[in-house]
């Protein structure tokens, strides 16, 4: 294992790079503000004839995640695709029909089961749990939901979890997400099902859509994958066979404060699989 230094600008990496799989959350924005740098990085690798897919772990559906990029200040002209959890979860939704959804999580992800035929219940009458995330993300964390998860738990009801995150940046703050109640849920003994990253739907998902763009299959040696999570973008491009470039401003920007280059120990304490190169914050 070498020894792994910060990358200064995306351009130097992306020779032999057809596609760009990058996260969005701690990549090009933080929740509250976008990311200018990244932003036009992006849009550079495009005018260069690549494609980007903007994968993330949001519960919403890909529409959805376009209007609050839109909000933010991210252009159309940054990306070429979304592919979002909510949506691989409503896949699974549109799949199993008539069947009662306790959903657990704040109103404003509503849009996750719009146009489905889907009836909610409560969880006393449910036949499985959608978990978007906590009621009141601002306030709340997993063990909150302790003793409604033991309850799901004796009815044997499966858990949809539709954002494998644990914590996400809120402007400088962390907040936790669907991934830390159903990680929870399964250290109980229940059943998860988790759409997002790291798991390999959502890969699968952006690579059939790349596909489809460039008129045939793309060699995983031609993606390169952007985040910030080891848990969620890291692991999940290793395990689908892709390299990384890990954006150390994120979630663990702690990790990395005042560190120019990681010797090889240090990267194995960290990441365990290492990422293909690391960037303090994208730029082109």
């Amino acid at each position: 294992m070498t020894t792994l230094r910060f990358a200064e600008k995306l351009r130097d990496l992306v020779d032999g790079v057809d596609v760009l799989l990058s996260d969005i959350w701690g990549v090009v924005h933080n929740g509250l503000v976008s990311f200018p740098d990244a932003c036009e990085a992006l849009h550079s690798f495009r005018k260069q004839g690549g494609t980007v897919i903007l994968i993330t772990n949001a519960p919403r559906p890909a529409d959805s995640v376009q209007r609050q990029l839109r909000k933010l200040g991210v252009a159309d002209h940054v990306y070429d695709i979304i592919v979002s959890s909510g949506d691989l979860t409503r896949h699974f939704v549109a799949d199993h029909p008539g069947r009662k959804v306790f959903w657990l999580g704040p109103e404003r992800d509503n849009s996750i089961y719009r146009g489905l035929d889907l009836p909610l219940a409560p969880l006393e009458q449910a036949d499985y749990i959608i978990c978007t995330g906590p009621f009141d993300d601002e306030t709340e964390s997993a063990e909150d939901y302790r003793a409604m998860m033991m309850q799901a738990r004796e009815r044997k009801l499966t858990l949809i979890c539709a954002n494998p995150d644990i914590v996400v940046e809120r402007g400088d703050r962390l907040i936790y997400c669907a991934g830390a109640i159903a990680e929870l849920y399964r250290e109980l003994g229940g059943e998860v099902i988790f759409y997002g990253k790291p798991h390999r739907p959502i890969y699968e998902r952006a690579m059939q859509l790349a596909a489809e763009r460039h008129g045939h299959a793309i060699e995983l040696s031609r993606v390169l994958a952007i985040g910030d999570s080891v848990r969620t973008d890291l692991a999940g491009a290793h395990g689908f066979g892709i390299d990384c470039l890990f954006v150390t401003r994120g979630i663990h920007a702690g990790d990395f404060e005042g560190i120019d280059q990681l010797d090889p120990a240090s990267v194995k304490e960290l990441f365990g699989h290492p990422p293909r190169a690391l960037t303090r914050e994208l730029k082109w």
